[in-house]
């Protein structure tokens, strides 16, 4: 029998799901990272009144005009001037990242991603024959890459670099100084800058901080309607850019990766931007909530810190267990009746780390925690007196 494709063979199942596929139905959840919420209703009747009205047909392949205007305008206070010919739909913003590295990627290419990451970065640029390299971004820096690390990596192969604030895995989100500084890297290299701004709208202090109106024509946005409307089973997504000739190749490559979005959701998304506007706002007060207790309770264990993050709905604490590594802890943890993901499910530089989402109801929360301290207390005694 002939063999496999070189790109398949390299490619292996993530970290967070081989937990999730590991996990019983009784345990309590922090792993994948979807809302627990149900999109707004007023989307969900527009897509049966869409069906049922007969949109249920190929659409253009860069998607329903009126929705994509309506995305455009979404963003005219970072970047006026834009209309439907500056975004393109796509089915989720997994689709659009793959879309993205498809455009810019040739073989011998290297392109710059956070570590620790999103797991499809990596092997989407892969799939493209292209080199991903790392660049690493810290607990002690609130998980912020520095230029300094970012000037060691860039080669003259170098074609892009990928930004994701608000982060998933981290929850961190950028200050405009921290992003001036980021895109002037960009800048100075000359490198196509895709930024992974899924989670624009769960930002808990501030407002969000977008690489959009930037001034720079090389900028490539990823968005998603899956964190925001909690719409994750819908597959629906978009690339945005002020990039007209970029939006060209997209649209061309969109053809033939899908061909076009699902035609009776398009119609729903867009009547969830004019009659669920506050929705995202809803659920963000909510996660807020959560957050502030999840923290609370992690940064009182023993050998636990957590950053209080400012966006997206991740904690990534550090956990220190002497001679434990954050897979084994995870598993631990399973054992216990909580499902977590092991930081080195999200890179390297993702050891010591374990990540929980908390897209679980505050008693939950509470309940998952109540197990998670009682793990690390048996698990610190253990481990002191070995010592």
């Amino acid at each position: 029998m002939r063999g496999f494709s070189d790109r398949a063979m390299a490619i292996q199942p993530t970290g967070v799901r081989r937990m999730f596929d590991m996990a019983g139905d009784d345990v309590i959840s922090f792993g994948l990272g979807e809302p627990d919420f149900q999109p707004p209703q007023a989307a969900i009747d527009a897509m049966t009144k869409a069906m049922q009205d007969g949109h249920n047909k190929y659409t253009t392949t860069a998607g329903l005009p009126a929705l994509r205007k309506k995305i455009a305008e979404s963003w005219s206070s970072y970047q006026a001037g834009m209309d439907e010919n500056n975004v393109c739909m796509t089915m989720s913003g997994t689709n659009a990242l793959l879309n993205c590295f498809m455009t810019l990627v040739n073989d011998g290419d290297n392109v710059l991603l956070p570590e620790p990451y999103f797991p499809l970065y990596g092997p989407d640029v892969t799939i493209c024959s292209g080199e991903a390299r790392f660049y690493e971004c810290l607990f002690e820096h609130e998980f912020i890459p520095q230029i300094e690390e970012l000037e060691s990596l860039v080669d003259e192969n170098t074609k892009a670099i990928l930004y994701n604030f608000p982060s998933n895995p981290t929850g961190a989100t950028l200050n405009l100084q921290q992003r001036d500084a980021l895109l002037g890297f960009a800048r100075k290299h000359d490198l196509w800058l895709i930024t992974d701004e899924v989670y624009d709208q769960m930002v808990y202090d501030g407002e969000h901080v977008s690489f959009m109106g930037c001034d720079y024509d090389n900028i490539l946005l990823v968005n998603s309607f899956s964190k925001t409307f909690a719409m994750t089973g819908w597959r629906i997504g978009y690339i945005m850019s002020n990039n007209l000739e970029a939006m060209k190749q997209i649209i061309k490559l969109q053809y033939y990766i899908t061909a076009c979005s699902n035609d009776a959701m398009q119609y729903a998304v867009l009547t969830a931007f004019t009659e669920a506007a506050d929705y995202p706002a809803q659920m963000t007060k909510e996660f807020k909530a959560r957050r502030d207790l999840i923290c609370q309770r992690l940064n009182a264990m023993p050998g636990v810190s957590c950053h209080i993050p400012n966006g997206a709905f991740y904690v990534f604490p550090k956990v220190e267990v002497l001679g434990t590594s954050s897979e084994d802890l995870s598993i631990e943890l399973l054992k216990g009746g909580v499902l977590c993901s092991p930081g080195t499910a999200f890179g390297k530089s993702g050891e010591g780390h374990l990540r929980f989402a908390y897209t679980i109801s505050r008693e939950d929360i509470s309940r998952g925690m109540d197990k998670v301290e009682s793990v690390l207390i048996r698990l610190q005694e253990a481990a002191s007196t070995v010592i």
